[in-house]
């Protein structure tokens, strides 16, 4: 898992003046709305005995903590300790790490890193959002793997041809073979296209959408941005296109959230909603029960362990950019974490970080860098 990049917490419309606790990066946070609506993300551990902010209450637009009533502002400054009584002195080591909030695509971001605004990673962007033309679906998902485990399914066009009856043809062709992969890379991310033979689609209202109801070929093409997002777009035919935009939020390392927003540019009125999102979901059950039994459950460290294929170039170059993150000191180190875990509660660390000294929670440990690992050895067929 990886600090530094924004994550998908929850749908905005589950953010309310209520705190909501959750689980992103194997840490607990506290997220809420304050009086003018403003959503707020704090590190979950109260500074003073420990105790967990999501189960406090809002008050004067900031988190109380049930333990002993500290109360933090959305910047996470203490600014109440009942126990001092009023006017109280309140040193400035008591401030809880507070994160960087953005809402976008109904979803709201989440910056879990120190890095200053100037340098952080982008959302993926949505070209589609709002378009005339287009309309979307949100569905939210929690699956017992890993996020990198399905990243790289995301990104995989092998799989296809086996897993999804409904874009391959469940391994019945003798003369199949994935056409070739040409990655292209962007500053965040690696992404490839190209055409494929496709069934007809298996819905009566989707094969007249797409004008065709005989194998042909589709363009198709995927890829990611940062370390857990990741788009798919699907072309069935030349006037009906279909893009995915998977949100992904590590809960810890064998457990992920995501949130799918699907464009579509046909069916574009509300009653075909449910239709899009069940054709999603029949998919997404396939790639799951796949992934759920794949072995070892965490992605190798090295690719030697694995025997790629030309076809797995682009999840060579994936695996290669998250090492360069890991280089950048940026990958959380699991093994410290879990032999600490009942002796030690850390934070994520925040913005502020950079700015003040003087914290009682320990920053999470991370991966020293090494100039060695960084230089991963892509395979590409050999």
């Amino acid at each position: 898992m990886y600090i530094n990049f924004w994550y998908p917490a929850e749908q905005s419309t589950h953010i309310t003046e209520q705190p909501l606790k959750l689980r992103m990066l194997g840490q607990d946070f506290v997220l809420w709305r304050d009086s003018e609506g403003v959503a707020h993300c704090l590190s979950n551990t109260c500074t003073h005995r420990g105790g967990s902010l999501g189960l406090g209450i809002v008050k004067d637009d900031c988190i109380q903590c049930p333990y002993h009533g500290w109360r933090f502002d959305g910047n996470g400054n203490c600014v109440a300790i009942p126990s001092l009584g009023p006017n109280p002195n309140i040193p400035g080591r008591t401030r809880i790490d507070a994160y960087p909030v953005e809402e976008r695509y109904g979803l709201v971001f989440c910056f879990l890193g120190d890095l200053p605004e100037g340098q952080r990673p982008p959302i993926m962007e949505i070209k589609e959002w709002g378009q005339d033309g287009w309309r979307h679906t949100t569905q939210a998902f929690e699956f017992n793997f890993s996020f990198q485990r399905s990243m790289e399914n995301g990104i995989d066009p092998a799989h296809n041809e086996f897993v999804h009856d409904t874009h391959g043809f469940k391994g019945q062709r003798e003369d199949y073979f994935t056409p070739e992969v040409i990655p292209e890379s962007t500053e965040w991310g690696t992404g490839f296209g190209g055409w494929l033979e496709a069934p007809p689609l298996p819905e009566e209202k989707m094969r007249e959408a797409s004008g065709r109801d005989v194998v042909a070929k589709m363009w198709a093409g995927t890829g990611h941005e940062g370390a857990a997002s990741l788009w798919t777009f699907i072309h069935p035919s030349e006037h009906m296109h279909i893009h995915q935009y998977a949100f992904e939020c590590p809960v810890d390392e064998h457990n992920v959230r995501i949130f799918l927003i699907n464009e579509r540019n046909f069916l574009i009125e509300p009653e075909h909603d449910q239709r899009m999102m069940d054709r999603n979901m029949y998919t997404i059950v396939q790639d799951r029960d796949v992934l759920l039994q794949l072995q070892p459950v965490e992605t190798p460290e090295t690719n030697d362990k694995e025997m790629f294929m030309p076809a797995d170039l682009c999840i060579g170059k994936y695996r290669e950019r998250l090492r360069e993150w890991e280089a950048r000191g940026w990958r959380i180190d699991t093994e410290t974490v879990k032999r600490n875990e009942k002796k030690v509660a850390y934070a994520i660390p925040s913005p502020a970080r950079r700015e003040h000294k003087g914290w009682v929670l320990d920053a999470i440990p991370l991966v020293e860098p090494d100039g060695e690992a960084a230089q991963l050895d892509i395979a590409s067929g050999a």
